[in-house]
């Protein structure tokens, strides 16, 4: 199939069109490369060597969407774009409503008006909000605790809403977790404009000495060691993850968890890097970060049942690939 990627130049955007690629599908990529670099398209088709159609452009632009879906024969969308910082969210709540809502909108009034009937939404666990751990997907939401989380049950909301009018129209939503890793061959990872919001690019970067060190947002929360616990999961998973929503969809709205079932601390994550890099990594306790919850961790036995699919790489590997990428991309900054 075609694919549309919204955000493929971004890191699990970027992830996902190796996967879709290294399926058989083909790839058409729409990114405003605000939070993504225009080499990662090359990376992709280098470790593929497979081409790629690129498009720099803003999918809240409804005339430039309108030109993407006119000039290519588009089986399927994967959206992916929008923006994602839980506390930036909360400083610039408007900013984030309008991008990851507007985007949504203008994407579904396109497959509709172009006959594409295969959506695959890139949500996220923060639709929990305070719910009880593990999330299922059965639970109701909850109001979350940021506008970031917002963002992303509203456009759940209408997404869900055009299945019901349109019954042809097939969507999965994917509530998954905290990304990290990079692609074994070191080409592709995540490279965050600025400090790092998430957690494993600052561990790489303080590994690296790019900055000082770690800042471990709160030792008081309600965990085994004070610190927030999350499901982390391989950035390749779960990019194999939204492939086999695509190749499994039903018809109507389907909800899937992409996650390891599996809870890991700060503390514990950094204790882990450290044992698959042989480095150590210095840090200090601050206060909690707005809108953060103290645990948050998927039920993904949906996803295996329907889907066929689960994750399979460890903590290590996560830890590993990701230093294995931050090294290799210094030494790409430094040659050009």
């Amino acid at each position: 199939m075609n694919i549309l990627v919204t955000g493929g130049a971004g890191y699990i955007g970027s992830h996902t069109c190796v996967a879709l690629l290294e399926a058989g599908h083909s790839v058409i990529i729409a990114d405003n490369l605000c939070n993504s670099k225009r080499e990662t398209v090359e990376k992709i088709i280098d470790i593929t060597n497979k081409e790629v159609t690129f498009y720099e452009t803003d999918v809240t632009d409804e005339q430039a969407v309108s030109v993407i879906f006119n000039n290519n024969k588009i089986d399927g969308v994967i959206h992916f774009a929008g923006l994602k910082a839980v506390g930036e969210s909360v400083d610039l709540p408007l900013t984030y409503y309008y991008n990851n809502i507007v985007s949504t909108m203008i994407l579904t009034k396109a497959c509709k008006k172009y006959g594409v009937n295969r959506f695959v939404f890139s949500s996220s666990a923060t639709v929990y909000g305070e719910n009880k751990v593990p999330f299922v997907e059965s639970m109701g939401l909850l109001p979350t605790t940021n506008p970031y989380g917002e963002t992303k049950a509203i456009s759940e909301r209408i997404l869900t809403d055009i299945a019901k009018a349109n019954p042809e129209f097939s969507v999965a939503l994917l509530r998954y977790f905290n990304p990290v890793g990079a692609h074994e061959s070191g080409l592709i990872g995540e490279v965050p404009n600025g400090i790092p919001n998430n957690l494993m690019p600052y561990v790489t970067q303080v590994a690296k000495g790019k900055l000082e060190k770690l800042r471990i947002f709160g030792n008081d929360y309600p965990t085994l060691d004070g610190t927030g616990v999350r499901d982390y999961i391989h950035v390749l998973d779960l990019a194999e993850g939204h492939v086999a929503a695509l190749d499994n969809l039903k018809e109507g709205a389907r909800v899937y968890n992409l996650g390891t079932g599996q809870g890991t601390s700060v503390l514990e994550l950094l204790k882990a890097f450290e044992e698959a890099n042989g480095i150590e990594v210095p840090y200090e306790i601050v206060e909690r970060r707005p809108g953060d919850i103290s645990s948050c961790y998927a039920d993904a036995l949906k996803a295996k049942i329907e889907l066929g699919w689960e994750a399979k790489r460890d903590i290590i590997a996560m830890c590993r690939d990701a230093w294995g990428f931050e090294k290799n991309y210094k030494d790409f900054v430094e040659a050009k």
